[in-house]
């Protein structure tokens, strides 16, 4: 390949930094969502099993629990679908497990196991942007099942309390939709609103390239707001909630691509008017706004991606995910410690878009667990005072992970590794020094031979799907630029041809950024890359100002007569 294609600029090992790896973020902006959600799905179950005296049957129905945590960013008609596969992922898993059980105590053979279906669920999860937690909750559920003993004729009624409290978590997940049925689109549009007017404010102040993480922030956004609402009914009472929000994402997306034309007040005030149940605002009727939806109309006729190709470049993740599992729980095996499923699980955690921030999430893996298993010798004695207490310390430290989690991995972990101790115990007390040595040593080992895997298998995919998306990125701003060219359009064909060229570029940078933290990789064609961003961008921006659409046109913050 031509110098002109290939330039390097990267190196084929990169320095792996501990600066800002433990440093606090804002909290989400729904994180009490989750937390409570997981404290409504876990509390009722236990407490039934504590009326009955049952308590040593709790790991079977928090596995079902637990998939309250995962969709709250979705609308309540994707919720819906969505939670249903999680919680018949999470059985299938669990089924999985339990046969195996059932059917062998080899400890080699139930890692092995464990590590395949670690694989797997990491593929799918990823693949389907099911968002978080991802897989390690599911892989925490099998990899724990897999150690306990079962007999064939147990695992029907076990799947059956699962199956229960899997049906209780969808319906957690699903109580806010009578109240707030349009919150989660109005959050993403909201946001995407917010993440344009912060690219808008900054835009002027220095050098264009001291804005791209902002840039990359705000079409990150925007491109997630689309994805909410194109998983919106497009008939209906709801058609006319979208339509409004779809003119805001679009004034969003206008606003990136001319910053220097748009007032970040007015956006900040648009998004500050979709908090609560007010109405929705307008951004005032022109003709341009039936040619925006019609290039909605054209993004919704697009045929979605197949899973099966979505899956193929997961592979070089898969495979860290199959060998760092395995080797994790053989290290633990080979030191003689009782659970090497908490081993497995520390491994399954820590593998992410690329290698560096892998090691990110291995070092926030350590130190929240550590610290957690010194949290847990504080609680231990409190927990150790009655079951009902054992519970209660539980729910209080399940609100507590999903609470701190959006700060920073390690902060949640602190509070889900004495969790994840506890519920050892439901069946009966155990030594706390044990516990505390198997847990630090376990994730010791898990996170030092995890993260060994991942040197190991690298992804050389990354540099060829860059060079993938640079090439579908200049194919975009081709076809948007011949558009541009002509003097008479088809309804909706720039606006449709500007949305995908904004696509591409979103997908470009962070491909980009994902083999960027790849080692032993080729290296990247950065001026390619560069260069690809910066024409694509003044393609958009003279979109913008041919289809002579403004972000600060209209008549200020009017509301649509549209109600949630």
């Amino acid at each position: 390949m031509s110098s002109a294609t290939s330039t390097s600029g990267t190196s084929p090992v990169r320095r792996l930094s501990l600066t800002g790896v433990l440093r606090l973020r804002r909290p989400s902006e729904i994180w009490f969502k989750p937390a409570l959600s997981s404290v409504a799905a876990v509390a009722p179950p236990n407490l039934l099993l504590l009326a009955l005296g049952r308590l040593d049957l709790a790991m079977y129905t928090m596995a079902g629990s637990l998939c309250a945590l995962y969709a709250h960013n979705r609308p309540y008609a994707a919720r819906a679908r969505t939670l249903a596969w999680v919680v018949l992922g999470m059985i299938g898993g669990l089924a999985v497990a339990l046969v195996t059980a059932s059917l062998t105590r080899d400890a080699v053979v139930l890692v092995t196991v464990g590590a395949l279906l670690a694989a797997v669920q990491k593929a799918l999860c990823d693949a389907t942007r099911v968002g978080p937690p991802g897989n390690v909750v599911l892989t925490f559920i099998s990899s724990a099942a897999l150690f306990v003993p079962q007999s064939l004729g147990q695992i029907p009624g076990h799947l059956a309390l699962a199956a229960a409290a899997g049906v209780w978590a969808w319906l957690v997940g699903m109580a806010p939709a009578p109240v707030r049925p349009h919150g989660p689109e109005r959050r993403a549009t909201a946001q995407a609103l917010n993440a344009a007017a912060a690219y808008a404010a900054a835009h002027g102040t220095g050098a264009d390239e001291d804005h791209a993480p902002a840039r990359a922030a705000g079409y990150a956004a925007v491109q997630a707001a689309w994805q909410t609402l194109l998983a919106l009914p497009t008939t209906g009472a709801r058609a006319a909630t979208r339509h409004a929000l779809e003119r805001l994402v679009v004034r969003a997306e206008v606003a990136l691509a001319a910053p220097a034309d748009t007032d970040p007040e007015r956006l900040r005030a648009w998004a500050h008017a979709l908090r609560g149940a007010g109405r929705i605002p307008r951004t005032g009727d022109t003709p341009a706004d039936t040619d925006e939806l019609l290039g909605v109309d054209a993004e919704l006729a697009a045929r979605p991606v197949p899973l099966w190709r979505r899956l193929g470049p997961l592979a070089p993740i898969a495979a860290r995910t199959a060998l760092g599992c395995a080797l994790a729980g053989y290290a633990s095996l080979a030191l003689g410690i009782g659970r090497p499923y908490w081993a497995l699980v520390t491994a399954a955690a820590l593998y992410q878009a690329n290698l560096t921030l892998t090691w990110s999430r291995a070092v926030q893996r350590v130190v929240g667990n550590l610290a957690g298993v010194l949290l847990f010798a504080a609680i231990a004695p409190l927990a150790h005072l009655g079951q009902a207490l054992l519970v209660l310390c539980c729910l209080a430290l399940n609100f507590g992970a999903e609470a701190l989690i959006t700060r920073n991995y390690w902060l949640g972990s602190v509070c889900v590794t004495p969790m994840a101790l506890l519920v050892t115990e439901f069946a009966g007390y155990q030594a706390t020094g044990d516990l505390m040595t198997e847990r630090a040593v376990d994730t010791v080992v898990g996170a030092l031979v995890g993260f060994l895997a991942a040197v190991v298998v690298t992804n050389r995919r990354a540099g060829n799907r860059v060079e993938q998306a640079v090439t579908a990125a200049d194919r975009a701003r081709e076809r948007a630029a011949r558009l541009l060219a002509e003097p008479a359009l088809a309804p909706g064909a720039l606006e449709s041809a500007r949305r995908g060229l904004a696509v591409a570029l979103t997908d470009l940078r962070a491909t980009a950024d994902g083999a960027a933290g790849e080692w032993w990789g080729r290296a990247l064609p950065q001026e390619r890359v560069v260069l690809a961003e910066r024409s694509g961008h003044r393609t958009l921006a003279e979109a913008v100002r041919r289809q002579a659409v403004r972000p600060d046109r209209g008549a200020g913050t009017r509301t649509e007569d549209v109600r949630p």
